[in-house]
Order: C-alpha cells, then structure tokens, then sequence
C-alpha cells in the first residue's frame, strides 16, 4: 500500500511528458481519444492509497451485495458503477480532511509502510476505487449468468450442492476471464487502434468530477445551478424516500395497467393490456426498477439505439406476436398465454420438469416419451427466434458496416505493436510492467482446478473433462474477435456543441452513440446448440458449459475494458493487477455468501406457485435461466429445433438475420448522401425483443419513453443541463431505489410485515394468463 514512487523527478517527468504530447507521430492516432485523454503525467502521484483500499473494497462489497439482492426480485435492478463513482469523490476528500499523515509501518516495516494521508484525494485514487467497484458490477449486475446457475441448480432442481463446490464455480469462471484478458492484452489493450471507446465516457466523467466547474461554460454549459454533488444528493434522497411507494406502500405503481380496469371480464382485452402478463398496451410503471430492470438505465443509452430498438419492440409486439396468436395460431399459440416465462404440455398446463427428471438429473426418456412434449408461450418462442435472427444479423452486419475498418485497424495492432506505440503507451512504459507469467498462472490455475472440479464433483457438475476442454477451447476463440469488435466498432460521436478543448479547466461529458448491442455478441446461443447435441438430456452440463464457455469471455471483456481504463488514467499496471485480482476474488465470495443467505433464508424463493401472489422474490431472471437449462440441456434441440420438433422453422431466422442487414447496407452505399439509412441497424431493432421474458413489454416500452425524454427532448433542447446532470441523475436515482429497497426488505419484508390491499396488487389483470383455444382448462380460467 505504500505510494508509488519514482526514480526520475517530477520535473523532468513532465517535461518529458510534454514533449511527448508535441510530437505528432507519438500522438494516438484515433481523434475522439486525443481530444478526451490526457496526454500527460505524474508518476509520484499515490495510488494504492489507504484510502483506496478502503474505499475500493467497500464499494466492491456494497455493490455485489445490492446487485445479488435485486436479481431475485420480481423487478431486478442493477447497480453501475457510476454510482461508486460519483459517492466516492466526497468520501475520498473526507477521509484526506481527517485523516492524519502519519507512516504506518506494517510489522515493524519488514512487510513496508504506508501513510495514511499521503495528500489530496486524487484522480488515480478514484480510478483504482472504481476498477474495485467494477468487480461488484460484474459478478452480480453486469452479466449474473454464474450465480444463476447455482441459483437453478438449487432452487429449481432442489440439487444439494455444497457451498465449496458453488465457490469454486463462481471464482474459477471469473479467474478464467481474467487470465484471458492477461493473455490478450498485448493485443486489445496496448495498441493505439484498440481504442475502447465506451472508456471515453469514464475518462470524461472523472475529469469533470476532478477538474473545477466554473469558468464561462461556452455555449451550452450549465454553469448555473447545484453542483453534481449537490444534484446527487438531491435526487438521491427523493429516490429514497418515493420508492417507498412502489417498493411497500403502492406496488400498484410498478405495473399500472388501466385496460384491466375497463374491461374486468375480457381476457382479450387484458392479454392487450396487462402489464405483467400480456402485450402491457396503455400499461405503464412509475417504478425507476422497472424501467431500468432489464435493459439498465435509459439516461446512458445512445438515442440512435433506443430509436431502433422502439422500432424492432413496435413491430414485434404490436404487430407479429398478436399476428402469430389471433390470426395464425402458431405453435398451437393460443393453448398457452400470450406472454409467460413458463414451459407448458399441450394441454395447457404448466410442464412439470420432475416428471421427467432422473435422480441424477438426466432426461428420463421413456418418461418424456410418456408425459408428452414441451411447449413455449407464443411470445417466449418468438424472442428465442429473434435471439437466432440477432447473432447472424450481428455477424453480417458488422462484417459490410465495419468489416474494413476492423480488418485494417487488427493488422495494425498485430502486425506492430510495438512499432506503433502512441504517447498513452510511451507514458505507461515508466512503471514496471506485469510479466506474462503472473496471467498465465491464473489461467492454467482456473483451468486446472476447473478440470479437476469435472472429476471430484462429477455428479454435481455433469460436465465432463472434455466438456471443459471444449468450453475453454470456444472461449480461447471467440474471445479475441469479440474483444476486436468492441474495441474498435464502438462509434463515439462528439457534438459540435461541447466544448473538449485541452486548454479549459472544465470538462464536459461526451456524448456518445455506442453500439451497445455489440456488447458480447450473443454467439451463447451457438454455444447451447452445440453442447445441447453434443449432451443431450444433461441441463447442468448445459448451464456451465456456457457458463465457461461464455461468460468467461464476458468477463474477459469486462476487465480488458478496465485495463484500457487504467491505461488512458495512466494507473501503474501492477496496481491495476492487484486491485481486479483482489476484487475479483472479493466480489466472489459476497456474491456467492448472499446469495446462499437468501436461498436458504427466504422461504420457497423463485417457487411462484409456493409463494404469496405479491411477493417480490418471484426470480424472473433465473427462472428464464432454469428454462434454458431444460430447453437446450434437459430436452435438448434436436426435439425441439431438430427435423420433427415443433420449433423447427424459427431456424431459419438464422438465415434472416444474415439476409436482412444486406439491402441497408447496399442502399446507404447507393445513397451516401442520405445518412438516415446507414442508422437503420437490423441487430438493434432486433434487440427490441430481446429479454422477454423475463423482462415485460411495459418494461420496455417504459425504458424506452424514457430514453427519448432525457436522451432526444433534454439533450435537444437543454444540452446544458443534460451535460452536467444526466449521468449523475442517473447514479442518484439507482443508488436512491437501491437503498430503500434493502432497507424494506431488512424492517419490513424480513419480519413478514406484509401489507394486503387493493394497492398491493401488482397487476389486476387475472385473465391475462388464461388460454383462449376451445377445450383447454386451466384453473382460474373460463373453457371456451
């Protein structure tokens, strides 16, 4: 923990820098990087402060602890690490107030010393704290695929896994994709073409946080009004004390679904309108969880992607699902609820997994033969087809868009890494570098034991050695290509209006029109198709596969962006090393350690049917994925995608999502002039649909009213106020709802302090669950 020191002093040290910045060759060669990054340096400036230490592991526990705590709610919500971010700036400048500068020598100084106050709370500081804090977002918000499938195993197939085994699962996942992101950073982090641009946002963001507001502004700043922290602490306390509402006092508010009001004994109209169960038309919420429950918060999406995500969520909603259940009957639709995350038999009733579950929980074949197929509710089928036509859509239109551009921008990076170093990576070579060999440790570590694991735990895991070998093997070769994609195809967009010039004391946020979607392609469906032929009948082989498979790439993502972070904030890599290697390990445990606390804690979670009607623990994210486990493992694809299953022609959006990018990009090279056709994007509009379920349309529709309001209408006509405020309002309004939510569960829910009233129903839309084919009975549904 002691300060970094340099042996060259700070003189020369930013003489050197300036001159580095002079020369044009040196310079990063990508425009939006040399206008947002800094360009120089200070080496003696402290890092792995006492400070940070605390402040990092802090922020890492309190941010996997709510994010595991709100994945088993009815509406999730994830915490980004905007919020650490933002908190930690006014906590950092406390403790350098307070704190004495006094040395601490650790053992009599044979392990070293630090000081507890080595000066001003700084930016590098910061920084560190928000790598720890990324970690938190990682394991429990970022991607929770790890802990769900603990979660599947037991909660939903009753599996008694031991806490050591579930450990090791978790952690080896997560080590693994930071041994690759060790391996690979020569190639996605080093180089000046692998630019990361959703970095740009973070950098903007502590440079403004750090550098003094104030000054004339320019046209368009805000320099009137309460500062960030102000505006925070604000909206954060207003956050705090309205989610009272929704969260206890009015769940009413989470789903407010007036056609169910109007037309109390049509189940048509409450398939149209429910919020909860049907198309959520005329439905909406006043929950901030709601609307950031499945998608994130609305204020940080790019307008363009939510304007083409409206368009895929409009016609997929509004025209093909009710297209597919009232005038075509597909997949026997109308048997089953419009809109349910549950697998049905062809009787309508809900499909009972154990009836065709072995006590090692293997597909019983003659059981399944017997008790009969499985069936999806139309709009659940329907969103796994437009998961088929998104990956091929992805591929093909990344390949026309930015095929070129990634083809010349690797060469670069691959072919001269070292020749093509620009003035970021020649002011990183002053500290000492991480050898190869400590990631490869980590890496052959996390295999070995993951190996290992396939042996001692062979029942638990179902997963073979080889079954390993090939997840490590489809991870080692989708990992690169991905990490190139989003290094490079992200398109960062700054407006005229904002002023980036490097001789003002204030900065403002950059706008930024990300390609979002790009975010780890969804090639998880390839990867459940191909162990889903290759072992059939094993569902918890299938969970781990893709969690080894594919969230180990995930992750692997996660942290190159941070060490391209660390890179630009010129944080020393063996700090960088240190705190993702101990948050990581930190996070994992309090991930696992909450969750296990609440599967054993809460009675019947994720068990609908065992649950009160009103409770919040209803697990809508890992309840899709125990349904994958069972649609792709358990019951595998040939049955239901293969030549005789019933889902068979939703393959061939396969093929349409590789056609349909064609014709746009043929007409935007045909019209160059007219830019509106190349931000036609069949992969957004795609992802219109994605996450239903678990997520709702009205989750949807409100996340994406939203969007437009801050992020079209403020951003328009006020691009002050949503330069100084959009992102903070953001972090106030996550963090307000978070704590409150905690806070109800800890004095109320946890002491069974339920409120029954009419304002606590969430929904009021009975019949919108019900099937509408002649003959079906279901209980608490009129027979047609």
């Amino acid at each position: 923990m002691a300060s970094l020191k340099s042996p060259v002093a700070a003189e020369e040290q930013a003489a050197t820098a300036a001159a580095a910045a002079k020369g044009e060759g040196e310079r990063c060669p990508v425009e939006e990087v040399a206008l947002v990054v800094p360009e120089t340096d200070d080496p003696t400036t402290p890092v792995m402060t006492f400070r940070a230490w605390t402040l990092g592991l802090a922020s890492c526990v309190v941010l996997i602890f709510l994010n595991t705590f709100f994945t088993y709610r009815t509406q999730p919500l994830t915490i980004s690490g905007i919020l650490a971010q933002i908190l930690v700036l006014p906590a950092g400048q406390f403790m350098a107030a307070v704190l004495p500068s006094r040395e601490v020598r650790l053992l009599g100084g044979r392990l070293g010393s630090f000081n507890l106050n080595p000066g001003p709370f700084n930016i590098k500081e910061h920084v560190i704290v928000t790598i720890f804090a990324n970690c938190g977002v990682s394991y429990g918000g970022g991607d929770a695929y790890s802990i769900g499938a603990i979660t599947v195993m037991k909660a939903y197939y009753k599996q008694s896994l031991s806490f050591l085994c579930a450990l090791l699962i978790i952690l080896t996942t997560q080590i693994l994709g930071y041994g690759w992101a060790g391996m690979l950073r020569r190639y996605l982090v080093d180089p000046a073409d692998m630019w990361w641009p959703s970095n740009l946002a973070q950098v903007s963001l502590f440079r403004a946080l750090h550098e003094k507001e104030g000054g004339d502004g320019g046209k368009g700043s805000s320099s009137r009004g309460p500062t960030r922290m102000r505006f925070f602490l604000i909206f954060f306390f207003a956050s705090f004390a309205y989610y009272a509402l929704p969260g206890y006092l009015l769940p009413i508010l989470t789903f407010f679904s007036w056609a169910c009001w109007a037309w109390p004994h049509s189940i048509t109209a409450q398939q149209v309108g429910s919020g909860y169960h049907g198309l959520g038309v005329g439905a909406f919420t006043l929950d901030w969880a709601g609307i950031s429950a499945y998608h994130g918060s609305p204020l940080v999406a790019p307008w363009s992607s939510i304007a083409n995500t409206a368009a895929g969520f409009v016609m997929f909603i509004y025209l093909i699902v009710p297209l597919c259940y009232w005038k075509f009957d597909t997949f026997d639709a109308r048997k089953f609820p419009i809109f349910s995350n549950q697998l049905f038999t062809a009787s309508g009733q809900k499909y009972d997994t154990t009836k065709v579950l072995t006590r090692e929980f293997d597909l019983n074949v003659a059981a399944y033969e017997s008790y009969g197929k499985l069936y999806l509710s139309p709009l659940f089928a329907i969103s796994i087809g437009s998961g088929f036509l998104r990956f091929t859509a992805t591929i093909v239109h990344v390949a026309l868009f930015h095929g070129g551009d990634i083809w010349r921008q690797s060469r670069s990076a691959m072919s001269s890494a070292a020749a093509k170093m620009d003035v970021h990576a020649k002011l990183m070579r002053r500290y000492k570098q991480v050898p190869q060999w400590w990631f490869l440790v980590l890496l052959v570590g996390s295999v070995a034991v993951s190996l290992v694991m396939s042996f001692v735990y062979r029942e638990e895991v179902q997963l073979p050695w080889w079954g390993m070998l090939f997840a490590f093997a489809l991870a080692f070769v989708v990992t690169l290509p991905i990490g190139v994609i989003q290094a490079t195809t992200n398109q960062a967009r700054i407006h005229p209006s904002i002023d980036l010039t490097m001789n003002r004391r204030r900065r403002s946020l950059i706008v930024f029109e990300n390609l979002w979607w790009l975010q780890q392609p969804g090639y998880d469906i390839i990867a459940q198709f191909m162990i889903g032929y290759a072992l059939p009948g094993k569902p918890i082989a299938n969970l781990l596969f893709k969690i080894y498979g594919r969230i180990s790439t995930v992750h692997a993502l996660s942290f190159l962006a941070d060490l391209k972070l660390g890179h630009y904030m010129k944080i020393p890599p063996r700090c960088m090393y240190t705190a993702q290697l101990v948050g990581t390990v930190v996070a994992g445990v309090v991930n696992l350690a909450v969750a296990w606390w609440m599967l054993g804690s809460i009675d019947n979670i994720c068990d609908v049917e065992a649950l009160h009607p009103d409770s919040p623990w209803t697990c809508p994210k890992y309840r899709v994925t125990f349904d994958a486990s069972v649609i792709w493992g358990l019951i595998g694809p040939a049955r239901l995608f293969g030549r005789h299953g019933l889902y068979r022609n939703l393959v061939w959006l396969f093929l349409a999502g590789a056609v349909l990018p064609v014709p746009v990009w043929l007409l935007s090279r045909a019209f160059p002039e007219k830019k509106w056709i190349a931000l036609i994007n069949i992969p957004v509009i795609s992802y219109g649909f994605a996450g239903m379920p678990p997520a709702t349309p009205t989750n949807i529709a409100s996340w994406l009213v939203t969007g437009t309001i801050f992020n079209y209408f403020v951003f328009k006509y006020r691009k002050g106020w949503w330069q100084k405020y959009n992102y903070v309002l953001s972090a106030a309004l996550d963090a307000g709802t978070a704590f409150m939510g905690v806070l109800i569960f800890f004095a109320l829910q946890n002491a069974h302090h339920e409120l029954k009233w009419w304002g606590t129903a969430v929904d009021h839309c009975p019949l919108a669950s019900c099937p509408t084919a002649p003959g079906i009975a279901v209980k608490g549904c009129p027979v047609f």
